[in-house]
C-alpha cells in the first residue's frame, strides 16, 4: 500500500524546512567570515537605522504643545 497522502506532504514540508534552514545557516556564516576579515562592518542591534533624521521623525509624532482637546471634554477633564 503507498503512503499516504499527507505523509508524503509532512515529509515534503520537512525536506523545505531543512534546506530552509542550511541556507540560512550557510548565509549566517558567510556574514560571521566576511565580519572576521572586515569586509562587512559591524553594528550593534541598538544602533539607530542609517537614515536616523527619518527615522527621529517617526518616534516623536507629536508636535510641541499642548495636546488638543478633544469634542466634548473639558481641560478639567483630562486629568480624571
Amino acid at each position: 500500500m503507498p503512503d499516504s497522502v499527507g505523509k508524503r506532504q509532512r515529509r515534503d514540508v520537512k525536506a523545505r524546512k531543512a534546506a530552509a534552514r542550511e541556507e540560512l545557516r550557510l548565509a549566517r556564516n558567510r556574514r560571521r567570515q566576511d565580519r572576521a576579515a572586515g569586509v562587512i562592518r559591524e553594528q550593534p542591534s541598538d544602533a539607530p537605522p542609517p537614515d536616523g533624521a527619518e527615522h527621529a521623525a517617526a518616534v516623536d509624532p507629536q508636535p510641541d504643545g499642548p495636546e488638543p482637546v478633544r469634542e466634548g471634554e473639558t481641560e478639567s477633564d483630562e486629568g480624571v
